[in-house]
């Protein structure tokens, strides 16, 4: 396939100035709440843009600032003191992770995190953009970052607002939340708000605005840290690596789904790196690929990395000519765009519906939102992968018990010669099936099972591997402890359907010490005819003694 494909260039170029003219009013708000100010917006979007388009593997995303990749850059802004060498360090940093993440395949891998982690931490980074640009809104600016703090700082806003702002902020809500469908095709609804609201506080004055934005190319940034700083650098361009990666591959699944192609994870890790790595260079907010604006270029054409590129370069256009026009731009106005944002990223879907599904799945979204807002997202998502993880490995380890048992669907016994050949041994085998893969989960609980289902009058016990691909080092110790209890008991362990794989692994672990020699066969049906076999002539040789019990006769040594 061509690099550059020119097939689809009309809708490239249409999709991409579409996704331009959205991500301007986008870019401007999430500057401005990231601390480092609209212009730094601007330039992330052009830079993160380009490039990720450039080098990526999604032909049809469009990157730039995002809410969540904000709300963290905007708690490092602040951790750092807003030192430019320290806080685009970090950035920078973070680039080069995600440039490693791609180039050592890791992309398949952070695509595992559940859903209800991925939709509890979005939802969680919606109410921190709803909290922090409340006060906003009616014309406060909240003392200090985080949640906490835009939490207590909303009650003094509300009672003692700036009027002017206030108004031009409700304009913008009702714009955002309610402008016509029809009407967006030609006009998207936040460059609608961002005019008309800013229109409408040059005639009645008195909000906050934004001042003075610098306007021609960025300069050059050196980034640095020192031995002290060092650890704080590496956290934070960790989390921005990491959360920048979910959030572009959530996206890029998206774009597959809308345009029915698939993305190389991969090559979009490193597109979105070297994205990130050249915008911390110069003084600009990271990003990550865009939900909203990668719908909005598919919808209106655009297919492939032009489109993406296309977006960036309009930017850069508005940048060079137009920023003196956005010092008049009210904060409030920007806060009514972003809270509509932050209401976008809430996963309003699944929380309408979620009592409906499992109730773990639930708790987990609801305890990754809790931690998302209150802790920090990284503790969030540990932890909800920790426990989705954890829950997972029950929920197998239950099924495979339940198999193991006998208790589930199905009996082990499929064929009629096994059947007549157990009832030749009056319930003295017992077949068990492991059923598939063996859990360290269920590991734990093999040996309780067997002592359950094995009767005092079970001679032989059989142990069907056929449908175990592998084992590891907890089921090896389960199905020692089964064979040394049978031995110590007197019943012969026969096995039957054991590959290559799993004898070499139980035999370098010893864990057939007690396995009785020549009791291994390929087929169940012939492990079954030896312990019929085995049974009856034992049977025979104890005749009418009664004193002596069968398992006596069979005891065999270990």
């Amino acid at each position: 396939m061509k690099y550059f494909d020119l097939s689809n260039l009309r809708g490239d170029v249409f999709g991409g100035l579409t996704a331009g003219v959205v991500a301007l009013p986008l870019a401007l708000a999430f500057g401005e709440a990231s601390g480092a100010g609209p212009i730094a917006g601007l330039w992330g979007a052009i830079i993160v843009g380009f490039f990720a388009s450039l080098f990526g593997g999604t032909g049809s995303n469009v990157s730039g600032p995002t809410g969540p990749m904000v709300v963290v850059f905007a708690g490092v802004f602040a951790s750092l003191s807003g030192d430019p060498a320290l806080v685009f360090a970090a950035v920078v940093l973070a680039g080069i992770l995600q440039i490693l993440l791609g180039v050592f395949k890791m992309g398949q891998y952070i695509r595992l995190v559940p859903y209800p982690v991925v939709s509890g931490f979005m939802s969680g980074i919606g109410c921190i953009i709803i909290a922090l640009q409340f006060s906003r809104l009616f014309g406060h600016e909240p003392s200090g970052g985080g949640t906490i703090p835009a939490l207590t700082a909303i009650p003094g806003a509300v009672v003692d607002p700036n009027f002017a702002a206030l108004g031009a902020g409700l304009l913008t809500l009702a714009i955002v939340f309610f402008w016509p469908k029809n009407l967006g095709r030609f006009v998207p609804a936040p460059l609608a708000a961002l005019i008309i609201g800013t229109l409408a506080s040059l005639v009645v004055t008195g909000a906050p605005i934004l001042g003075d934005i610098p306007t021609g190319f960025p300069a050059f940034v050196m980034p640095g840290f020192s031995s002290d700083t060092f650890a704080i650098v590496l956290e934070a361009a960790v989390l921005l690596a990491v959360l920048g990666a979910i959030d572009s591959l959530l996206t890029s699944l998206v774009a597959d789904n809308m345009t029915r192609t698939r993305h190389n994870s991969d090559q979009e890790l490193v597109g979105q790196g070297i994205g990130n790595a050249v915008a911390g260079l110069f003084g600009a907010i990271p990003g990550a690929g865009a939900t909203m604006r990668t719908v909005v270029n598919v919808r209106t054409g655009g297919k492939t990395r032009i489109s993406g590129m296309l977006h960036a370069v309009l930017l850069l256009a508005v940048v060079v000519s137009l920023s003196p026009l956005a010092s008049q731009i009210p904060h409030a106005v920007l806060a009514g765009i972003l809270i509509k944002v932050g209401y976008d990223i809430l996963d309003i879907g699944y929380l309408k519906r979620a009592h409906k599904g499992p109730r773990w799945d639930l708790a987990l979204m609801t305890m990754v939102l809790g931690l998302t807002v209150f802790v920090d997202l990284i503790t969030a998502v540990a932890m909800g992968v920790v426990f989705a993880a954890l829950a997972f490995v029950k929920q197998l380890a239950d099924e495979q018990l339940k198999q193991f048992s006998g208790k589930s669907r199905g009996s082990v016994v499929t064929t009629p010669e096994e059947r007549e050949l157990l009832e030749r041994a009056h319930g003295k085998i017992t077949i068990f099936d492991f059923g598939g893969p063996l859990s360290f989960g269920a590991a734990a609980d093999l040996g309780h099972q067997v002592r359950e289902r094995v009767k005092n009058n079970t001679s032989a016990m059989i142990l069907d591997f056929s449908r175990v691909p592998f084992v590891d080092v907890s089921a090896a110790r389960a199905v020692e402890t089964i064979i040394c209890d049978a031995s110590e008991a007197g019943r012969i362990v026969y096995e039957t359907g054991m590959n290559d794989d799993v004898r070499r692994t139980l035999s370098g672990l010893d864990a057939t010490r007690c396995m009785p020699v020549d009791t291994s066969f390929e087929k169940r049906i012939d492990a079954l005819r030896a312990a019929v076999v085995q049974i009856e002539k034992a049977a025979g040789s104890v005749g009418g003694d009664s004193s002596t019990s069968v398992a006596e006769k069979l005891e065999t040594p270990a």
